[in-house]
């Protein structure tokens, strides 16, 4: 069975469910989009990896880096690898030079220790007809707009009165070590995403 190679587009909170996120997935070689409903703490693991932000102490998928890296593991690709009942299914595929080992877990776990690894995500061709997303007649300026459209919704202040466009950089930079300190990787993302707008 081929494999088909996804890349990340982008987080959103979803419309459908409250405390949840939209993780939007996308053919590399095509138009058609997998959105995944994952937990607010998955969404926040995988946000930070691509944010680069470094937490005090390590989350979860670190360790499992942390902890492949000790048994001389590495992981070669996340496979989303099932679809039943409406929930996804992925299998982490990891090598120790001699031999494959595949790992069942949550898709939202794979793809966070995934990247953690910069490994290629993939799934098959009847995942994604049975719940892929086809966006007809769609350019590069499009997908470039929907990836836009996700970090400014990303953006946006949660709490009142929590306007970072109008501070400086300095109590920018103090809000980031702050928010870091106290482990509010969303809060560190929205600060280092205004920081990088101004540079």
């Amino acid at each position: 069975m081929n494999k088909i190679k996804l890349e990340i587009l982008g987080l959103s909170s979803s419309q459908s469910q409250s405390g949840s996120f939209a993780l939007v997935l996308g053919e590399s070689e095509g138009s058609r989009r997998l959105p995944i409903i994952i937990g607010m703490f998955e969404a926040q693991a995988i946000a930070i990896e691509i944010e680069k932000i470094i937490p005090n102490r390590p989350m979860t998928h670190d360790l499992f880096k942390s902890f492949a890296h000790g048994f001389d593991y590495k992981v070669e690709e996340i496979v989303i690898s099932d679809l039943k009942e409406g929930v996804f299914f992925a299998k982490i595929v990891c090598n120790n030079g001699s031999k494959n080992i595949e790992i069942d877990a949550r898709p939202s776990d794979a793809i966070a220790i995934g990247l953690r690894f910069d490994a290629p995500i993939y799934t098959f061709e009847s995942i994604l007809a049975e719940a892929g997303i086809v966006l007809s007649d769609e350019s590069e300026d499009d997908i470039a707009e929907i990836r836009n459209e996700i970090k400014s919704s990303e953006k946006q202040p949660q709490e009142k009165g929590d306007d970072l466009k109008n501070l400086s950089i300095d109590k920018l930079n103090e809000l980031l070590d702050d928010a870091i300190e106290k482990e509010d990787y969303e809060k560190a993302a929205k600060i280092r995403d205004e920081l990088s707008r101004r540079n």
